[in-house]
């Protein structure tokens, strides 16, 4: 992808990539983009203005931006897959301690007798609603940080921070109650519930729900708009993105088209909510993405080459946002299952990259970094005549870091060792060439290898 090709603008680019934090939160694919698809019609019946909306559309898309970052302490209180649990809790009240209770007890080592549940849960030190507050705390305030890194306003940093509040104060993390809570955060809190039920229940069941919490989780004026537009044809349009499985909303008026710095902020924003979810991938993508572009540059790679490898390794791990922590963060030996799970993220990089005009190529690069030589590697099972020089750099780069980082079953391996190992893996797994460049990088200029 070179940087004037295709006038790809910045709205497009962040819906497409709403469908990575669709997997952490465990939501249906395009989930992010339905939210915003009924918050643009809310805000629409509700007279906001055009910049209101374009903030609202930009609010909606990133609203779970800091969703990896609570991933860890999900698994950590609930145990079993987080993203069943993040899925689930949107169904239920629970800011009802009553109801907040039983979905621990129910959601708690899933699978498990009361005994192993009661002990989790006593481990966890904190009744469910603190624990709610602290995990949401995680994920708004990182996901303000990340819009705000992104160039949006304060207005769409603080709709991000604030939408799971709610209007009787019941909400979290800070508790803040009616006016208290900005509109655009009020509107994308009762659109994203609404779209959660309609997806899951249906659309009657979806306006029962904002019948039944009006006045209590959302402002009652907006609840009153929703109900107004009660056979309006956006719920015909919600049907239909529902069954394609996402869909291109129609970009606002003031969405600007991405230029390179817009790309390369959105490609290092990504790669800190990947590596955010384990305690154990803490800045991989950005090593990864030093190694690589510093060994392309050795190769001689042009600067279109080199920037088209540098945002290929900054978003090559994004699939592995659909990977439950349990995985992720095991200390012992996968069961067949969970690798074939592992082994599917470079698929869903692929998806997610390769639905954004302009970046078909820097999707196949991405999503080979686990492919090999012999053909013997995932997803693809790609083999030498298929892997081109920027594929092969990258999956040095990473096997690279890989080695030299701690993981949740060993710690972190001495450079040499990590060497040699490549050295005879060199062949059949990765490329010769790149090995020894990697190598004698290493000897010139010792660690960072970006020198």
């Amino acid at each position: 992808m070179t940087d004037n090709v295709v006038p790809v603008t910045l709205a497009e680019i962040l819906s497409s990539l709403s469908v990575a934090l669709d997997l952490v939160e465990g939501q249906p694919q395009g989930h992010a983009v339905r939210t915003c698809l009924l918050a643009m019609r809310i805000g629409e019946q509700l007279g906001l203005s055009e910049q209101d909306r374009t903030r609202l559309y930009f609010a909606s898309i990133l609203k779970d931006a800091g969703c990896s970052n609570n991933a860890a302490r999900v698994h950590k209180v609930f145990g079993g897959d987080e993203h069943l649990v993040k899925r689930d809790v949107k169904l239920v009240d629970w800011s009802d301690p009553v109801v907040s209770l039983k979905f621990a007890l129910g959601h708690t080592e899933v699978g498990g007798s009361i005994g192993r549940k009661l002990r989790r849960m006593l481990g966890n030190l904190a009744p469910p609603a603190k624990i709610m507050d602290e995990v949401t705390m995680a994920r708004c305030s990182r996901g303000a940080e990340i819009a705000r890194s992104l160039g949006f306003d304060e207005d769409v940093a603080a709709a991000v921070r604030d939408l799971d509040e709610h209007w009787d104060g019941g909400g979290s993390p800070r508790h803040k109650r009616g006016e208290e809570i900005p509109m655009l955060a009020r509107l994308v809190g009762l659109a994203q519930t609404l779209e959660v039920f309609a997806a899951a229940l249906g659309r009657d069941a979806a306006l029962d729900m904002v019948r039944e919490r009006s006045g209590r989780w959302f402002d009652p004026e907006a609840c009153e708009a929703v109900l107004s537009l009660n056979d309006d044809p956006v719920w015909e349009r919600h049907g239909e993105f529902l069954e394609e499985g996402t869909s291109l909303l129609p970009m606002p008026e003031a969405a600007q088209q991405a230029s390179p710095a817009d790309i390369d902020r959105v490609c290092h924003a990504f790669a800190q909510i990947v590596d955010a979810k384990s305690a154990h991938t803490g800045e991989h993508s950005s090593r990864v993405t030093d190694y690589a572009v510093a060994l392309g540059a050795d190769f001689g790679l042009d600067r279109s080459r080199l920037l088209e490898l540098k945002r290929a390794a900054l978003l090559h791990d994004i699939g592995k946002l659909g990977v439950p922590n349990g995985i992720l963060d095991k200390p012992g030996r996968l069961t067949d299952d969970e690798f074939d799970r592992i082994k599917l993220h470079p698929m869903h990089s692929f998806r997610i990259l390769h639905r954004i005009r302009g970046f078909e190529r820097l999707a196949e690069i991405a999503s080979a970094h686990h492919e090999r030589l012999d053909g013997r590697g995932y997803w693809r099972g790609l083999d030498a005549t298929r892997l081109d020089l920027e594929m092969r750099i990258l999956a040095a780069a990473d096997v690279f870091d890989a080695l030299c980082a701690s993981r949740p079953y060993r710690d972190a391996m001495p450079v040499e060792k990590a060497l040699a190992i490549m050295r005879q893996d060199a062949g059949t797994h990765l490329d010769p060439d790149c090995v020894a460049m990697l190598e004698e990088r290493y000897l010139r200029v010792g660690l960072p290898l970006a020198a």
